[in-house]
């Protein structure tokens, strides 16, 4: 189910392929949103997201009818480009170095993607439902990551991609727990060195 289908919003043309400058739009807002929400929190009113896209405010709820419906956009999007980070990093000449590169990307993104997260669940949007054809696809892609790095001798031999995830889950809250900088850089290199081939 679409996230305006959710909310009670689908109009009959919802099915319709939209037009040129309506694609336009809804990317400008997706894009707007991630900044918005990325610098001022989840809390931003999505006022803040339609001057930010340089729209008025009547075009954002034409494609998000309401904060959900944004935030739910936002986080499967941010979720696609994992995907495609990841796809991209597994043609990378050094497997260790796209593995790990990857691996710290998704760490420094962690935090936002929990807010989303947490913001919908309190709203009682079933964050997985959402979720789960993009979380496919983004786990089909570390998958194919880490295989890569396996071969080439740069993980140990027994991980896989589910337990990449693990660990990226265990990374993310111990950079969300760290008290500064150096502390937070010291822990998440512990972590990710685990997956690491012994010498």
């Amino acid at each position: 189910m679409s996230p305006i289908e959710r909310f009670g919003a689908a109009t009959p043309d919802a099915n319709r392929p939209m037009r040129a400058d309506a694609r336009r739009n809804r990317a400008r807002v997706l894009e707007a949103a991630e900044s918005v929400f990325a610098a001022e929190g989840v809390g931003a009113p999505t006022e803040a997201v339609a001057r930010r896209a340089g729209v008025g405010i009547g075009t954002v709820f034409r494609h998000f009818p309401t904060k959900e419906a944004l935030l739910e956009a936002v986080l499967v999007e941010r979720m696609r480009t994992l995907a495609e980070h990841a796809r991209r990093a597994a043609e990378d000449d050094d497997p260790q170095a796209a593995l790990f590169g990857f691996l710290e990307h998704v760490v420094e993104q962690s935090a936002t993607k929990h807010a989303f997260a947490d913001a919908l669940s309190g709203a009682g949007v079933d964050v997985t439902e959402v979720v789960r054809d993009v979380r496919a696809a983004l786990l089909a892609a570390v998958d194919a990551l880490v295989a890569r790095a396996r071969a080439a001798g740069a993980v140990r031999a027994d991980v896989g991609g589910a337990a990449v995830v693990a660990v990226l889950v265990g990374a993310s809250h111990a950079a969300m727990w760290a008290p500064d900088e150096p502390t937070r850089a010291t822990a998440i290199r512990v972590i990710l060195d685990g997956l690491r081939n012994a010498p």
